[in-house]
């Protein structure tokens, strides 16, 4: 659906139905499908043809909505996951073993900070965190000769660092590596990465896509322009015979559809990370309004950014929605249409004034979530980066009474009014 605009993809991607088959898309609620011969199975087994044989490998409800969102992107080939931060684990460890080393924005989301910092380390793979705002000289020092990756978001969680997109991706590709971008907070509505150079994206499908706080996913988009094949030496287990399929080497089978083959038959086969189609259906269900809700979350946030902004109690804002805001700029080159509904704010009175002023919030809620339709709020050092030192906190953006306001579809003098009675009390 190429010529079509993003608000009809939206609706229409990943599923079209023939005469007489069901409009919306169904559930196929199977985990096994039915053959006539072993020979036709065998052949599922041996990537020798398409078909669907077991769920936790494909299943015809995933695979539509994960076209649709490698249609939303402009990628040649998606995957879908249990959660966001699967999708990050799958898309950095599909290329990745002990012994290799990738590079990390330090303004991320906690999680994903603990993923590739702590836990890919027990693994033998190494990181290094870096500010992405630093210059392209500075951050070339960070590349080492067994760097396989470099890996940011978007929009940083919390701090609402703007990436820019195109100097970490000539970055990466000058050391012949993939720029991975998690575009979770932009979403595809927002900001298209595959178009500034990046090389895979990968979203918490769980965020503004679903938009409902009703499934927990994610997903992983091949872009389909690294040339894996130039650096085959490095990245051999896309280049050379996989001996767990019979020797099928996956650049040479499946051309720009090499990783996400790859990550699907091997690692998804191995760890087994898959949503469930009922979930996939509901996220379905929120794609369709994504557009209508992206561009209501941010003229609220907005609304919202400026209000906090003229705030005697408020000590900072950080939106790059606002004249002001450090990351203006990349924002107006990267998203035209606005960034997203997330603002970052801290109060004059510290930790203890935020910590009164979300106590005292009536229509927003204190939530471990971000991005759905109502309004809610959380204290970033406290809970999504509470395993954090000093030291990485300020690394990431995140100082103590930093709050992380992601502000919902509500009338936003609704919104307003709450944030004003609660910061009476502040």
């Amino acid at each position: 659906m190429s010529d079509y605009q993003i608000e009809t993809k939206c609706i229409h991607s990943g599923w079209n139905p023939k005469s007489g088959e069901p409009r919306q898309l169904p559930v196929y609620q199977s985990t096994t499908f039915k053959y006539d011969t072993s020979e036709e199975m065998g052949k599922l087994f041996d990537l020798e043809a398409d078909g669907y044989f077991y769920t936790r490998l494909q299943n015809p409800t995933n695979d539509a909505v994960a076209a649709k969102i490698a249609d939303l992107e402009g990628g040649v080939a998606a995957t879908l996951t249990s959660s966001g931060q699967a999708a990050n684990f799958y898309a950095v460890f599909n290329i990745c073993e002990a012994g290799d080393h990738v590079i990390c924005a330090s303004a991320i989301y906690g999680g994903t900070f603990n993923l590739l910092g702590v836990t890919l380390k027990k693994l033998g793979i190494a990181c290094t965190f870096i500010n992405v705002d630093d210059d392209a000289e500075t951050l070339a020092k960070a590349f080492r000769p067994n760097t396989k990756a470099v890996l940011a978001e978007t929009i940083s969680n919390p701090a609402l660092v703007v990436l820019d997109i195109e100097k970490l991706a000539a970055l990466a590709h000058a050391h012949g590596v993939p720029l991975i971008v998690d575009n979770t907070f932009a979403t595809p509505v927002n900001c298209r990465p595959f178009e500034w150079g990046a090389d895979i994206v990968t979203h918490s499908t769980t965020k503004y896509m679903d938009g409902h706080a009703t499934q927990v996913g994610g997903a992983i988009v091949d872009s389909g322009n690294f040339d894996w094949e130039a650096y085959g030496d490095k990245y051999h287990g896309l280049t050379t015979p996989d001996e767990s399929y019979h020797g099928i080497t996956y650049t040479k089978r499946f051309g720009k559809k090499a990783y996400i083959t790859k990550a699907v038959s091997q690692l998804m086969r191995d760890l087994g990370s898959i949503p469930s189609p009922m979930n996939c259906f509901l996220l379905n269900l929120g794609l369709e309004t994504l557009p209508l809700r992206v561009e209501r979350h941010c003229y609220n946030a907005q609304k919202v950014a400026e209000y906090l902004d003229a705030h005697e109690k408020v000590a900072h804002v950080n939106f790059a929605g606002l004249p002001n805001d450090k990351y203006h700029e990349l924002a107006k080159k990267y998203m035209p249409k606005g960034t997203c509904g997330v603002i970052s704010f801290e109060l004059k009175g510290g930790r203890a004034a935020a910590v009164r002023f979300m106590d005292s919030l009536r229509l927003a809620s204190i939530v471990t979530h971000v991005a759905d339709a109502k309004t809610c709020v959380l204290h970033p050092a406290s809970h999504t980066h509470r395993q954090m030192n000093d030291e990485q906190l300020a690394a990431a953006g995140v100082s103590p009474g930093l709050i992380r306001l992601s502000v919902g579809i509500e009338h936003a003098d609704d919104i307003i009014a709450d944030l004003a009675q609660a910061l009476e009390k502040a």
